[in-house]
């Protein structure tokens, strides 16, 4: 049986043996040419995934399929649940924040001339602790470099970007001046130290005149252009904006359409809006509530001023009038939170520095700066009240199948829990506007 055995396997270690003598350098040629297709389509198909929904498709795969498979830990098993109970409810909240993506807000406030403001007179904190660590982590990858323990100043600032402590920050930015001129300690200065818009603007100009790395740059130019927008030189604001996009047209990741779309409604400069919108909100292209709701509410423009649900429930919606609710229930698929923001049904709180798209974090950063606007365009909340609720009888079960976008995602509230604050201490009466207009005027 041995004997057998043996001659079987060198009879099949022959006949390999013999095919791969065979193979002329044809084969081996038209082998890698064949593995180069794939590997190539392969990477057009993860770029064109990343580009319209903001993953890796190949990331999503390995996390929800593979990962179980190689005994990876699933977030909705049972085996879950009870490593959570035995591990603590932190790091069972912080594994499933970690595989929500997370984006940093395109319109985040000033710390030191708003959210600082906040803070002295309230005597409460308005961003967590996990989102400010998102900032740090933000800040050594924009503005630090290998390079940098070359220059004393900067190997000073490459510290400080990493401290918790921000008074600690503050000394080294200022230390770090006192040994030379660095673009970075100006800008956390800025952003952390000065206590009035106007004053946050000087210091990123100064920022601006020494800057050479081109996240710097990007960076200077685009807080400056809202410090524009803040202190009411919003056609400034705008073309600085423009100047930006064309001169760094590949960093669409910073989103700094979404400021240009807020600053342009502001103008009431509604075809450009509409421009904007046609390159930006595209099939391929990230969406996000200030691209789908801005849609909606050009849509609810045109026909919001005459609107009456009486008139339309006898006669039926127009064709603008159905254009204008297909738009309103687009936008409301996408995140689901922002009418309640918008009709003031929900209380809104200061904006954190980091959003979750389709997220009640979202809803909060787009109503914050977007209100105003809808508010401007006669009857545009009144068409959303009688129409958003419309968009659950379309999707009875968004958390299970979708109509235009994915199902809603089950992990933004365990993700916005740790980017926004307890509601009660950060709370503002939706009926008091009181202090986001205080700290929009004050900062200035």
């Amino acid at each position: 049986m041995r004997l057998f055995s043996k001659l079987v396997c060198f009879g099949v270690f022959s006949a390999v043996s013999m095919f791969l003598n065979t193979l002329t350098p044809k084969f081996y040629v038209a082998l890698t040419g064949t593995s180069s297709l794939i590997s190539g389509l392969i990477l057009i198909f993860e770029w064109w995934y990343f580009r319209k929904y903001g993953t890796s498709f190949i990331e999503q795969v390995s996390v929800s399929h593979l990962r179980p498979l190689l005994g990876g830990v699933d977030n909705s098993s049972p085996n879950s649940s009870s490593s959570s109970s035995s591990n603590g409810d932190a790091d069972s909240s912080r594994q499933s924040v970690s595989e929500c993506k997370v984006w940093r807000n395109p319109l985040n406030l000033f710390r030191g001339a708003e959210y600082n403001r906040y803070t002295w007179v309230t005597g409460r904190e308005p961003l967590t602790y996990y989102d400010m660590n998102l900032s740090a982590q933000d800040h050594q990858t924009f503005f630090t470099c290998d390079s940098d323990h070359l220059r004393p100043a900067d190997a000073i600032m490459q510290k400080a970007w990493r401290e918790r402590n921000p008074q600690a920050r503050i000394t080294a930015a200022h230390e770090a001046l006192d040994l030379e001129d660095c673009a970075t300690a100006y800008i956390l200065l800025a952003e952390e130290e000065a206590t009035t818009i106007v004053e946050a603007e000087k210091l990123f100009k100064q920022a601006l005149k020494i800057g050479e790395n081109t996240n710097v740059l990007v960076y200077i130019k685009r807080r400056l252009a809202m410090c524009s927008r803040k202190l009411g030189r919003t056609r400034e604001a705008v073309k600085m904006m423009r100047d930006l996009m064309k001169e760094f047209p590949l960093l669409s990741m910073f989103n700094i359409h979404e400021n240009l779309l807020e600053s342009l409604l502001e103008l009431q400069n509604y075809a450009d809006v509409q421009a904007v919108l046609a390159k930006y909100d595209d099939i391929s292209l990230p969406k996000s509530a200030t691209i789908c709701y801005t849609a909606a509410l050009l849509k609810a423009r045109a026909v919001s001023d005459k609107f009456s649900p009486e008139a339309a429930s006898r006669r039926g919606l127009s064709t603008a009038e159905m254009n204008a609710v297909e738009a309103i229930h687009r936008a409301v698929e996408f995140n689901p939170h922002v009418p309640k923001y918008l009709l003031e049904m929900k209380s809104l709180i200061l904006p954190p520095e980091h959003i979750l798209k389709r997220g009640d974090s979202e809803a909060i950063a787009y109503t914050f700066f977007h209100l105003q606007h809808w508010k401007r365009v006669e009857g545009a909340l009144n068409l959303l009240h009688c129409t958003w609720e419309g968009t659950f009888r379309m999707i009875p079960y968004p958390l299970e199948k979708g109509h235009l976008f994915y199902p809603y995602p089950v992990c933004t509230e365990t993700a916005d829990r740790e980017l926004l604050p307890s509601k009660r201490f950060s709370c503002i009466s939706p009926v008091d506007e009181g202090f986001c207009r205080l700290v929009r005027i004050t900062a200035v």
